[in-house]
């Protein structure tokens, strides 16, 4: 008969081996043994899972970061460059209704003034919104006389469309839509301004409307006889110059306002008439005839035209 861990049939230890030699206190710290060595492999894998896990959610974490990052890197228009011919960020308008050219603006560049008129011509600016109303009343009281001083070239209007009243045009954000439309005939066919920015007054919406359509504005611009439509139809659609609007608006609202003594356009319509703000009625053409009289002095109140019916005494020539 043969013992020990040689004979057949013997029962193999946790191991793999044969402890039938081994005493039961034996037995029991070899089990401990291999107890404590199973949970201390366990853990170890735990331990490893755990950092495979959050290094796994780290890697999503920071990809998805990356991808939200693209997307609103992607979402924030581009800075694109303003309108040609409006350098002062508005469009300037001489003798027989011909604007005075000039390159476009480059992005996050400053506006440049206009060049300073001769002395016997009558420089006005006019800040406005093509919804507002009070601009709408001013534009029909005084645009008879303002196209007959132009036209002569006994002054000069240099016209500054901005966007304060987008709030009022039920989300359409009229006034932004139609300001960048006057900024695409003064880019593609700058000698149809006058016209077009008529035509958007003389069919302005009322506040609190929806305002025009980009189709009804395209119809104006096409009444006003461009020389580039299909270009200014896009410019309109796109509303490719949108950041110029809002940038000049914001130039304007801010100030102060060059060669004045504006601060900064607090309403509109504002209106500078040889760098003073005109301060009288805006919807009475005597009061405005009066104001341009007396800025002239005696070589414009000479001639009684530019006026089709002044109210003020044109001054004695000494």
């Amino acid at each position: 008969m043969t013992y020990g861990n040689d004979a057949e049939g013997t029962t193999p230890g946790i191991d793999g081996t044969d402890d039938d030699g081994l005493t039961p206190e034996e037995r029991r710290r070899l089990a401990r043994d291999k107890a404590r060595s199973l949970r201390a492999t366990h853990k170890k894998k735990d331990r490893r899972n755990r950092w495979l896990i959050r290094g796994g959610v780290a890697i999503v974490v920071v990809a998805v970061v990356a991808v939200v990052s693209a997307v609103v890197v992607g979402s924030v228009p581009k800075p694109s460059p303003g309108p040609r011919n409006m350098q002062s960020d508005g469009v300037k308008i001489g003798q027989k209704f011909t604007v005075v050219t000039s390159p476009a603006l480059a992005p996050k560049e400053e506006p440049t003034p206009s060049k300073q008129n001769a002395k016997d011509v009558i420089a006005i600016q006019v800040y406005l919104d093509y919804q507002c109303p009070i601009c709408g009343d001013f534009e029909k009281a005084n645009a008879t006389q303002l196209k007959t001083w132009v036209s002569s070239g006994a002054a000069t209007l240099e016209i500054h469309p901005i966007a304060i009243f987008d709030r009022f045009s039920q989300g359409t954000k009229y006034s932004t839509r139609a300001a960048n439309a006057a900024a695409c005939v003064a880019n593609y066919s700058p000698n149809s301004f006058f016209d077009f920015n008529a035509l958007l007054f003389a069919h302005q919406p009322k506040e609190n409307s929806t305002g025009l359509t980009d189709r009804q504005i395209i119809a104006l611009a096409q009444q006003a006889q461009p020389t580039a439509i299909s270009s200014i139809t896009d410019c309109i659609r796109d509303v490719s110059f949108k950041s110029w609007v809002n940038s000049a608006t914001a130039r304007a609202t801010t100030g102060p306002i060059a060669d004045s003594n504006v601060k900064k356009v607090s309403g509109t319509p504002t209106v500078i008439v040889n760098g003073v703000k005109y301060s009288g009625s805006l919807s009475k053409s005597s009061d405005f005839a009066a104001a341009i009289v007396k800025a002239a002095g005696d070589t414009f109140a000479e001639d009684p035209t530019p006026s089709p019916t002044p109210t003020p005494s044109p001054t004695a020539t000494p």
